[in-house]
């Protein structure tokens, strides 16, 4: 009577990058008109194997998951109770096809012990354990970290020297033709700098504060995206967020970074207005920031909707959206003001 109706517990029937490739057969398995006494009897002699169970699985006769139990079900209730009438019917499972990244998002609000594996039909064909599960998202989230900046999520410490240079290299001649982008948006104002060296001093300030707000944006959309909490239909709210959180950040900054141009101004007794000169600073960090905040945003979004990895190498591409906005931004207000 414990013998499951599954289809046969066969993971290398689905994609390589599917939750079968997690999964293990499953435990314990009974059908509907089993008594709690019968159950337990089972229980008993399934407890003495190695491998541990946390929920009885309740299945048809043609093996299609119809409920789930739990142990203390099978302590609380009467003997003569069948299964059926003490199950929790329609519990939540997996599909076998579904991905690892989808079958984390489904459950990272779950935390149940094991969640069962089902096919199309619905039949039960194997359980996944919550455990295996985090130790994915873990090693999904730590991976992001190099695809942000053009590492491969195979590459580990002991991948080889040829390896690691295949997997890096393209990327850093990409990310040396964006950067090209950002001098030719430096080399457009190259009059103004001539004009007011101060300029140059402070543009590194600029960038490096627009780019850390990016960044910021950019990590909190790659979590949310891992986790599930960043879902269609709620990416406008996000960037609303992103760009507000950028523009406030970018103004408080551009205050100690205006007093900072100014001190800067006075000291070196610049023939240019210093107030200008902090207003120009103050205005460019409020502006970079704050479209930096929505870059941090658009990226992962824009690379998802291409059908890419929202992390791929989207610290490359966000490095030259904050780049071009803050010296575009500072060098094109100090043009405007004295030239």
């Amino acid at each position: 009577m414990n013998n499951t109706t599954s289809a046969p517990f066969e993971p290398l029937n689905y994609p390589a990058d599917s939750v079968s490739r997690l999964m293990e057969p499953p435990i314990a398995v009974f059908l509907p008109m089993l008594t709690v006494s019968e159950a337990t009897d089972i229980v008993r002699d399934l407890a003495s194997n190695t491998r541990i169970f946390t929920y009885g699985y309740i299945v048809d006769a043609t093996g299609i998951l119809v409920g789930v139990i739990t142990m203390r079900d099978l302590l609380l209730n009467n003997p003569d109770d069948t299964l059926e009438s003490i199950m929790i019917p329609e519990p939540f499972s997996l599909s076998a096809t579904a991905t690892v990244i989808d079958a984390i998002k489904e459950t990272v609000q779950k935390h149940y012990p094991s969640y069962p594996v089902c096919d199309h039909r619905g039949v039960l064909i194997g359980i996944v354990r919550g455990s295996k599960l985090f130790e994915e998202q873990a090693v999904v989230i730590s991976a992001q970290a190099g695809a942000m900046v053009g590492v491969e999520k195979e590459e580990r410490s002991g991948t080889s020297f040829w390896q690691s240079f295949k997997f890096r290299h393209p990327w850093l001649q990409f990310n040396l033709l964006t950067a090209f982008i950002a001098a030719g948006v430096v080399g457009l104002f190259e009059n103004t700098i001539e004009k007011i060296v101060v300029l140059a001093v402070f543009l590194p300030v600029l960038a490096g504060q627009s780019g850390n707000t990016g960044c910021q944006a950019l990590a909190v959309a790659l979590r949310s995206m891992t986790l599930g909490d960043l879902r269609p239909g709620t990416e406008k709210q996000q960037l609303f967020k992103e760009a507000a959180l950028g523009l406030a950040n970018g103004a408080l900054v551009g205050i100690t970074a205006g007093i900072g141009m100014y001190a800067y101004a006075v000291w070196q007794h610049i023939g240019e207005s210093p107030l200008k000169l902090a207003a120009t600073v103050f205005f460019a960090m409020a502006g970079s920031c704050f479209l930096s905040g929505m870059a941090g945003v658009l990226v992962p979004v824009t690379l998802k909707k291409l059908g890419a990895d929202p992390a791929t190498a989207s610290s490359i591409f966000l490095t030259t959206a904050t780049d071009v906005a803050s010296m575009g931004f500072f060098l094109g207000i100090a043009t405007i003001w004295f030239m």
